[in-house]
């Protein structure tokens, strides 16, 4: 899950940091995931969905750069699955939203591994 390679310095710390806020985010995305699966309300899906985005914009923008590209990439496919949703949201079909909540409960496994890994 991470990639090896020659640290400048200063980065250590930096991706401590970012490990350290990756607890947090991941817990973030889970309930507002569970608020969204448990709302049958479209317009409150969209909102909790839309934060949880906000959250998987912030990770894969510095994954990547930090060693962590492959929970980058799956942070930003989750965040265009939601931007996708919410888009489709007026139009009411919400056939996405199983596989949407199944593609976040998937990250945030594959971010706690990632935990537990460098932990």
């Amino acid at each position: 899950m991470t990639t090896k390679h020659a640290e400048l310095p200063g980065l250590h710390g930096i991706r401590m940091r970012f490990l350290a806020l990756l607890e947090d985010r991941q817990t973030n995305i889970a309930q507002h995931a569970l608020a969204a699966w448990e709302s049958d309300n479209a317009a409150d899906q969209c909102a909790n969905l839309e934060v949880a985005q906000h959250v998987l914009h912030q990770i894969a923008g510095s994954a990547g750069s930090l060693g962590f590209a492959e929970l980058g990439q799956a942070a930003g496919a989750c965040e265009g699955s939601i931007v996708d949703f919410i888009q489709s949201a007026p139009s009411g079909n919400h056939d996405q939203l199983p596989e949407i909540l199944q593609a976040l409960d998937t990250f945030v496994s594959q971010s706690q591994a990632l935990l537990t890994q460098a932990g």
